[in-house]
């Protein structure tokens, strides 16, 4: 695997969300070649056309309201580009992904991952200057 770094959010990117604070079980759902699981105080996102959910304690520590309804990442990532196919575990499930995806993670350490591909990556976010 390359490096990991730092990249932020860029501001132009924001997600349409809505929490699941219903008296609810959840659901499971198939996605990023595995099941996912949705449980109650969980998000439900729709980020430009890609819908999925978020775990709810991961979106409290990384996402920052905009507007009602319409959020953005506020929290930092860390980024690797993977150089062979694999699965990341989820705190929802799992994501498969090839070679040249981001592994991506929420904290410095690599935990609460998840992978995006290399071009919706770029996309979405810049290294981070700091």
């Amino acid at each position: 695997m390359a490096t990991r770094r730092k990249y932020k959010k860029k501001p132009t990117s924001f997600i349409t969300a809505v929490q699941l604070d219903l008296d609810t079980e959840g659901f499971s759902y198939n996605k990023w070649g595995g099941q996912q699981v949705c449980k109650r105080g969980d998000w439900l996102v729709d980020n430009n056309g890609d819908k999925y959910t978020v775990s709810g304690d991961s979106f409290a520590k990384t996402y920052e309201q905009v507007s009602p309804g319409v959020y953005t990442k506020s929290a930092p990532v860390w980024a690797e580009i993977a150089d062979q196919p694999g699965k990341v575990k989820t705190k929802e499930g799992e994501t498969a992904y090839e070679i040249g995806d981001y592994l991506v993670s929420n904290n410095p350490d690599g935990t609460d991952a998840y992978a995006i591909g290399a071009e919706k990556f770029l996309e979405m976010y810049e290294a981070a200057k700091d």
